[in-house]
Protein backbone atom coordinates (compact mmCIF):
# COMPACT_ATOMS: atom_id res chain seq x y z
CA UNK A 1 0.00 0.00 0.00
CA UNK A 2 2.78 2.42 0.60
CA UNK A 3 4.39 1.24 -2.36
CA UNK A 4 1.61 2.82 -4.81
CA UNK A 5 0.81 5.83 -2.47
CA UNK A 6 4.78 6.25 -3.17
CA UNK A 7 4.42 5.86 -7.03
CA UNK A 8 1.40 8.07 -7.07
CA UNK A 9 3.08 11.53 -5.67
CA UNK A 10 6.03 10.57 -7.66
CA UNK A 11 3.93 10.71 -10.61
CA UNK A 12 1.78 13.93 -9.71
CA UNK A 13 4.92 15.39 -8.52
CA UNK A 14 6.41 14.90 -12.29
CA UNK A 15 3.09 15.67 -13.98
CA UNK A 16 3.21 18.47 -11.92
CA UNK A 17 6.59 19.67 -13.12
CA UNK A 18 6.23 19.44 -16.70
CA UNK A 19 2.88 21.05 -16.90
CA UNK A 20 5.00 24.26 -16.75
CA UNK A 21 5.35 23.49 -20.55
CA UNK A 22 1.48 24.48 -20.81
CA UNK A 23 2.22 27.52 -18.68
CA UNK A 24 2.28 28.69 -15.46
CA UNK A 25 -0.29 26.83 -13.39
CA UNK A 26 -1.07 26.02 -9.68
CA UNK A 27 0.02 22.37 -9.75
CA UNK A 28 3.83 23.52 -10.83
CA UNK A 29 3.70 25.58 -8.13
CA UNK A 30 2.99 23.45 -5.26
CA UNK A 31 5.17 20.93 -7.13
CA UNK A 32 8.05 23.69 -6.84
CA UNK A 33 7.11 24.94 -3.15
CA UNK A 34 6.86 21.37 -2.25
CA UNK A 35 10.68 20.81 -3.83
CA UNK A 36 12.21 23.27 -2.49
CA UNK A 37 10.65 23.23 1.61
CA UNK A 38 11.93 19.32 1.33
CA UNK A 39 15.24 19.95 0.23
CA UNK A 40 15.63 22.62 2.90
CA UNK A 41 14.29 20.48 5.61
CA UNK A 42 16.25 17.62 4.18
CA UNK A 43 19.62 19.78 3.94
CA UNK A 44 19.26 21.43 7.21
CA UNK A 45 18.83 18.23 9.47
CA UNK A 46 21.64 16.73 7.48
CA UNK A 47 24.52 19.77 7.64
CA UNK A 48 23.20 19.78 11.46
CA UNK A 49 23.96 15.80 12.37
CA UNK A 50 27.17 15.74 10.03
CA UNK A 51 28.79 19.08 10.88
CA UNK A 52 27.00 21.03 13.87
CA UNK A 53 26.43 18.44 16.43
CA UNK A 54 29.60 16.53 15.85
CA UNK A 55 32.20 19.35 15.16
CA UNK A 56 30.37 22.22 17.53
CA UNK A 57 28.40 20.91 20.30
CA UNK A 58 31.08 17.86 20.43
CA UNK A 59 33.74 20.26 20.97
CA UNK A 60 31.85 22.20 23.42
CA UNK A 61 30.59 19.70 25.82
CA UNK A 62 32.63 16.55 24.63
CA UNK A 63 31.99 12.77 26.50
CA UNK A 64 32.38 12.79 30.16
CA UNK A 65 35.06 10.43 31.10
CA UNK A 66 33.33 7.96 33.74
CA UNK A 67 34.35 8.54 37.41
CA UNK A 68 35.89 11.83 36.75
CA UNK A 69 35.64 14.76 39.10
CA UNK A 70 34.19 17.90 37.77
CA UNK A 71 35.07 21.65 38.47
CA UNK A 72 32.67 23.99 39.39
CA UNK A 73 33.67 25.23 36.05
CA UNK A 74 32.58 22.11 34.43
CA UNK A 75 29.86 21.54 36.79
CA UNK A 76 27.78 25.04 35.57
CA UNK A 77 29.07 24.42 31.86
CA UNK A 78 27.73 20.90 31.44
CA UNK A 79 24.44 22.20 33.59
CA UNK A 80 23.71 24.48 30.81
CA UNK A 81 24.22 21.77 28.58
CA UNK A 82 21.72 19.42 30.34
CA UNK A 83 19.08 22.59 29.61
CA UNK A 84 19.45 22.02 26.14
CA UNK A 85 19.32 18.23 26.67
CA UNK A 86 15.72 18.19 28.33
CA UNK A 87 14.73 20.84 25.37
CA UNK A 88 15.92 17.64 22.64
CA UNK A 89 17.38 14.76 24.24
CA UNK A 90 18.43 13.19 20.94
CA UNK A 91 21.02 15.74 20.19
CA UNK A 92 22.31 16.29 23.53
CA UNK A 93 23.04 12.76 24.92
CA UNK A 94 23.64 12.34 28.55
CA UNK A 95 27.16 12.76 29.52
CA UNK A 96 27.95 14.98 26.39
CA UNK A 97 28.85 13.95 23.06
CA UNK A 98 30.89 10.80 22.25
CA UNK A 99 32.71 12.06 18.65
CA UNK A 100 36.31 11.00 20.05
CA UNK A 101 36.99 15.34 20.68
CA UNK A 102 38.56 17.36 23.26
CA UNK A 103 36.90 20.36 24.94
CA UNK A 104 37.48 23.26 22.93
CA UNK A 105 35.92 26.86 24.49
CA UNK A 106 37.27 28.67 21.00
CA UNK A 107 34.42 27.23 19.06
CA UNK A 108 31.98 29.44 21.57
CA UNK A 109 33.11 32.08 18.63
CA UNK A 110 31.29 30.06 16.21
CA UNK A 111 28.56 29.47 18.09
CA UNK A 112 28.16 33.27 19.07
CA UNK A 113 28.22 33.76 15.13
CA UNK A 114 25.68 31.13 14.29
CA UNK A 115 23.55 32.74 16.63
CA UNK A 116 24.15 36.23 15.49
CA UNK A 117 23.29 35.33 11.91
CA UNK A 118 19.83 33.60 13.15
CA UNK A 119 18.84 37.13 14.48
CA UNK A 120 18.51 38.53 11.46
CA UNK A 121 14.90 37.41 11.42
CA UNK A 122 14.47 40.48 13.93
CA UNK A 123 14.54 43.57 12.08
CA UNK A 124 15.71 45.77 14.92
CA UNK A 125 18.57 43.80 16.02
CA UNK A 126 19.31 42.17 12.71
CA UNK A 127 22.58 43.88 12.45
CA UNK A 128 24.08 42.12 14.16
CA UNK A 129 24.01 39.32 11.97
CA UNK A 130 26.37 41.46 9.39
CA UNK A 131 29.31 40.61 11.90
CA UNK A 132 28.75 37.21 11.06
CA UNK A 133 28.74 37.77 7.45
CA UNK A 134 31.50 39.86 7.42
CA UNK A 135 33.62 36.90 8.85
CA UNK A 136 31.80 34.17 6.51
CA UNK A 137 32.55 36.39 3.32
CA UNK A 138 36.04 37.13 4.59
CA UNK A 139 37.24 33.48 5.14
CA UNK A 140 35.74 32.04 2.06
CA UNK A 141 37.06 34.41 0.03
CA UNK A 142 40.30 33.67 1.44
CA UNK A 143 40.01 29.68 0.87
CA UNK A 144 38.34 29.82 -1.93
CA UNK A 145 41.25 32.17 -3.37
CA UNK A 146 43.64 29.48 -2.26
CA UNK A 147 41.92 27.16 -4.17
CA UNK A 148 41.11 28.59 -6.94
CA UNK A 149 44.35 29.63 -7.30
CA UNK A 150 45.93 26.12 -6.93
CA UNK A 151 42.91 24.40 -9.30
CA UNK A 152 42.14 27.07 -11.75
CA UNK A 153 45.50 28.54 -12.58
CA UNK A 154 48.59 26.99 -11.56
CA UNK A 155 47.09 23.49 -12.90
CA UNK A 156 45.71 25.14 -16.26
CA UNK A 157 49.54 26.46 -16.18
CA UNK A 158 51.01 22.59 -15.86
CA UNK A 159 47.82 21.27 -18.10
CA UNK A 160 49.07 23.67 -21.05
CA UNK A 161 52.71 22.81 -20.32
CA UNK A 162 52.81 19.78 -22.82
CA UNK A 163 55.88 18.47 -25.21
CA UNK A 164 54.78 19.83 -28.71
CA UNK A 165 57.20 17.43 -30.82
CA UNK A 166 56.82 14.15 -30.13
CA UNK A 167 54.18 11.39 -32.49
CA UNK A 168 51.77 13.07 -34.62
CA UNK A 169 48.79 12.58 -32.50
CA UNK A 170 50.46 14.13 -29.72
CA UNK A 171 51.81 17.01 -31.07
CA UNK A 172 48.42 17.61 -33.07
CA UNK A 173 46.55 17.90 -29.49
CA UNK A 174 49.20 19.83 -28.24
CA UNK A 175 49.18 22.44 -30.86
CA UNK A 176 45.62 22.85 -30.91
CA UNK A 177 46.06 23.52 -26.72
CA UNK A 178 48.80 25.94 -26.93
CA UNK A 179 47.11 27.86 -30.28
CA UNK A 180 43.76 28.17 -28.33
CA UNK A 181 45.42 28.82 -24.86
CA UNK A 182 47.26 31.84 -26.27
CA UNK A 183 44.53 33.07 -28.52
CA UNK A 184 42.05 32.67 -25.96
CA UNK A 185 44.48 35.11 -23.69
CA UNK A 186 44.85 37.27 -26.29
CA UNK A 187 41.06 38.07 -26.80
CA UNK A 188 41.06 38.67 -22.85
CA UNK A 189 43.42 41.36 -23.10
CA UNK A 190 41.78 44.46 -23.07
CA UNK A 191 44.72 46.89 -22.56
CA UNK A 192 45.47 46.97 -26.76
CA UNK A 193 42.39 47.72 -29.57
CA UNK A 194 41.84 44.87 -31.45
CA UNK A 195 42.78 45.29 -34.91
CA UNK A 196 45.50 44.20 -37.14
CA UNK A 197 47.29 40.74 -35.97
CA UNK A 198 46.15 41.00 -33.01
CA UNK A 199 42.78 41.55 -33.63
CA UNK A 200 42.51 38.16 -35.85
CA UNK A 201 44.56 36.39 -33.32
CA UNK A 202 41.89 37.71 -30.75
CA UNK A 203 39.23 36.16 -33.22
CA UNK A 204 40.49 32.72 -32.96
CA UNK A 205 40.41 32.53 -29.68
CA UNK A 206 37.01 33.62 -29.92
CA UNK A 207 36.11 30.36 -32.03
CA UNK A 208 37.91 28.17 -29.42
CA UNK A 209 35.62 30.10 -26.93
CA UNK A 210 32.48 29.35 -28.97
CA UNK A 211 33.56 25.34 -29.00
CA UNK A 212 34.37 25.30 -25.55
CA UNK A 213 31.16 26.97 -24.52
CA UNK A 214 29.39 24.78 -27.27
CA UNK A 215 30.88 21.62 -25.84
CA UNK A 216 29.75 22.50 -22.21
CA UNK A 217 26.56 23.63 -22.98
CA UNK A 218 26.03 20.54 -24.91
CA UNK A 219 27.09 18.38 -21.97
CA UNK A 220 24.68 19.66 -19.64
CA UNK A 221 22.08 19.12 -22.12
CA UNK A 222 22.98 15.53 -22.06
CA UNK A 223 22.34 15.30 -18.47
CA UNK A 224 19.31 16.77 -18.38
CA UNK A 225 18.15 14.67 -20.83
CA UNK A 226 18.97 11.61 -19.28
CA UNK A 227 16.77 12.52 -16.69
CA UNK A 228 13.92 13.19 -18.27
CA UNK A 229 14.34 10.12 -19.84
CA UNK A 230 14.43 8.50 -16.50
CA UNK A 231 10.92 10.10 -15.81
CA UNK A 232 9.82 9.59 -18.92
CA UNK A 233 10.71 6.06 -18.47
CA UNK A 234 9.14 5.48 -14.52
CA UNK A 235 6.20 7.27 -15.88
CA UNK A 236 5.63 4.50 -18.58
CA UNK A 237 6.62 1.99 -15.65
CA UNK A 238 3.67 3.32 -13.57
CA UNK A 239 0.60 3.73 -16.05
CA UNK A 240 0.67 -0.14 -15.67
CA UNK A 241 -2.04 -2.12 -13.82
CA UNK A 242 0.11 -3.17 -10.97
CA UNK A 243 0.13 0.71 -9.99
CA UNK A 244 -3.89 1.13 -10.97
CA UNK A 245 -2.93 2.87 -13.86
CA UNK A 246 -1.45 6.24 -12.01
CA UNK A 247 -0.12 7.76 -14.99
CA UNK A 248 -3.45 7.85 -16.80
CA UNK A 249 -5.74 8.59 -14.17
CA UNK A 250 -3.46 11.38 -12.58
CA UNK A 251 -2.64 13.06 -16.62
CA UNK A 252 -6.34 12.95 -17.34
CA UNK A 253 -7.37 14.33 -13.76
CA UNK A 254 -4.97 17.35 -14.19
CA UNK A 255 -5.78 18.00 -17.80
CA UNK A 256 -9.45 18.37 -16.90
CA UNK A 257 -8.42 21.13 -13.59
CA UNK A 258 -5.70 22.57 -15.86
CA UNK A 259 -8.66 22.91 -18.62
CA UNK A 260 -11.05 24.04 -15.39
CA UNK A 261 -8.83 26.66 -14.41
CA UNK A 262 -7.68 28.44 -17.45
CA UNK A 263 -11.66 28.54 -18.54
CA UNK A 264 -13.21 29.82 -15.15
CA UNK A 265 -11.23 33.09 -14.81
CA UNK A 266 -12.50 33.85 -18.33
CA UNK A 267 -15.90 32.87 -17.96
CA UNK A 268 -16.11 35.36 -14.53
CA UNK A 269 -14.87 38.05 -16.69
CA UNK A 270 -17.24 37.28 -19.36
CA UNK A 271 -20.32 37.76 -17.23
CA UNK A 272 -18.95 40.80 -15.30
CA UNK A 273 -18.43 42.13 -18.43
CA UNK A 274 -21.94 41.42 -19.67
CA UNK A 275 -23.62 42.53 -16.73
CA UNK A 276 -21.62 46.13 -17.22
Amino acid sequence: MLEIIGVWVSVFLTLSILSFLYKDNPFYKAAEHIFVGVSSGYWTAMFYWTQIQPNLFGRLWPKLKQGSEFSIFESIWYGIYNVFGTVYGNAFPVGGIDKGHEMNLIYIIPLFLGIFMLLRVFPKISWIGRWSLAYVVGLAAGLRMYGFLNSNILAQIKGSALPVFDDLSTTVNSLIILIGTLSGLFYFFFSKEHTGIFGKIGKVGIYFLMVSFGASFGFAVMGRISLLIGRFSELIDFSHARYHHATFWLLGLMILLLGFWTYYPNSKSTSSDLEV
